[in-house]
């Protein structure tokens, strides 16, 4: 009897497996049997083409993934199976401007499920509900005045930054430190801390975050989707001290200034009248908090890379901040005039989020079915856009691997070619606070050194972000005389 009751555990030990793989089987390839679809392959069941996907950026060519298949496929459309769903990427300039008109009408914002996990209160609510949400809210920091009275703060910052984290130094690598800057910034603007303690306390942790935002959802220990949970949790833990710590401030001083986001979140009602609680803000400022510094690092530190690869292009960088710093008395700060001379120094900047976009992409849900270019898009399936499928082609920019800053002289590239921030509705609404850091980040840094990079041929690595295999360690060459 009892080795009766033994094979009938093994039995059903073996079958809930199997029979769980033959469901995920059948639901697979049900997904797929819409007629007239783009051409394309659908991979394993579940995991689809997503390991492929996800392995070309970290060997350091996302765009293989792209331009392998819309040449087999002779379509700037293709279908595949990318974190657990049926997808459409739609390539080129033409795919872009069409998700981006069509935002909210056949599209909306849609996030792979290791997002919601990872930001468990999201749930409550669809993206899109949450985007309207927050779009609400930024628009009282990012306007143009706003911004404006950044600037000072954003030089101080930056001056700080670099006095204690590069002067006196001979070799610095540039990863950690851009985005120590860009974190600062972030939480100074953002949460008005100061601290480098107290933000020393969650800015580690925020690497594994962003590894695991992106990734398949597999919840196991040892998987970047199990690590970015974990940095979420203690993260949120961190903020949520802060914002208890806020609210008693509010409440003692009898106010409602609201001199950052987060105070803001704290004293503002919704259409309801109910107020955000605590988990709710905590999770939004995570989020803003990974918008604020992860791409404006990025960038930041392959401004460097560029620059020092480039020594013609450095100078003429140095040439124009030279002639700001030499305008500027003791102590005064970089203000809004200084900025819209930088516009060489934009240029660069611009090429080298190009060439290395922080922003590869971004994924879109479709809300009714629809036909592109000729193919049926059902309903709920997700749709894909590429930064790469035009950064990084002939046909929208000539010669695509030369670094060449003057593409974007005059009136620039061609429409919804280059979009390092999205576009449409979606677009990066802090897309000026992000110029704003970075040129600060390029002033200070050029007029204090000159630098060489150690390694000369460090390989780029895309995990989501792009990062330089080893930091980008440099060799600094401080000016004889700095401003």
């Amino acid at each position: 009897m009892d080795n009766y009751y033994l094979n009938f555990l093994l039995i059903i030990f073996i079958s809930i497996p199997l029979i769980s793989i033959f469901i995920a089987f059948y639901k697979h390839k049900s997904q797929y049997k819409f007629k007239n679809l783009p051409p394309g392959k659908i991979g394993l069941p579940y995991i689809g083409e997503s390991l492929e996907f996800l392995s070309t950026g970290w060997r350091g060519e996302p765009e293989k993934f792209i331009f392998d298949r819309t040449v087999r496929f002779k379509s700037e459309i293709f279908k595949t199976n990318l974190l657990g769903h049926p997808t459409a990427v739609i390539c080129g300039a033409s795919g872009n401007k069409f998700l981006f008109s069509n935002e909210n009408k056949l599209v909306q914002a849609w996030w792979p499920d290791s997002v919601n996990k990872i930001f468990p209160s999201s749930l409550k609510s669809s993206s899109k509900e949450e985007a309207i949400r927050m779009r609400k809210l930024l628009p009282q920091f990012l306007k143009p005045d706003a911004l404006q009275g950044y600037i000072g703060i954003m030089d101080d910052i930056a001056q700080k930054h670099f006095a204690t984290k590069w002067e006196d130094k001979e070799e610095v690598v540039v990863f950690p430190l851009a985005k120590n800057y860009t974190f600062w910034l972030a939480c100074r603007l953002f949460l008005s801390l100061e601290d480098p303690n107290q933000i020393a306390k969650f800015a580690q942790p925020f690497d594994a975050l962003a590894s695991g935002i992106i990734s398949i959802p597999i919840d196991i220990a040892g998987t970047p989707f199990r690590r970015g949970i974990n940095a979420s949790k203690y993260i949120r833990k961190e903020l949520i001290s802060i914002i208890k710590e806020r609210k008693m401030e509010i409440s003692e001083e009898n106010t409602t200034e609201k001199k950052d986001i987060l105070c803001y979140m704290l004293t503002t009602e919704d259409e309801n009248g109910e107020f955000m609680n605590e988990i709710e803000i905590a999770d939004k400022i995570l989020g803003l908090l990974i918008g604020g510094h992860d791409t404006a690092s990025a960038a930041c530190t392959f401004i460097v890379y560029y620059l020092s690869e480039f020594p013609s292009i450095y100078h003429q960088v140095y040439r124009e901040q030279m002639e700001i710093a030499k305008g500027k008395g003791e102590g005064e700060l970089l203000n809004w005039e200084d900025i819209k001379k930088m516009k060489y120094s934009w240029n660069v900047a611009c090429e080298v989020m190009r060439v290395a976009p922080p922003l590869q992409g971004a994924f879109r849900e479709a809300i009714n079915d629809f036909i592109f270019n000729g193919f049926s898009i059902p309903k709920g399936w997700k749709l894909y856009w590429s930064a790469n499928s035009t950064h990084k082609s002939a046909e929208y920019f000539p010669e695509p691997e030369k670094f060449d800053p003057s593409r974007f002289e005059g009136k620039g590239p061609a429409p919804f070619t280059f979009v390092p921030f999205g576009g449409g509705p979606r677009m990066c609404p802090g897309k000026e606070y992000a110029r704003l850091e970075i040129l600060v980040f390029i002033h200070n840094l050029v007029k204090r050194f000159n630098f060489q990079k150690i390694i000369s041929h460090e390989k780029i690595i895309f995990n989501p972000l792009p990062m330089p295999a080893n930091g980008l360690p440099i060799r600094l060459y401080p000016h004889k005389k700095t401003v």
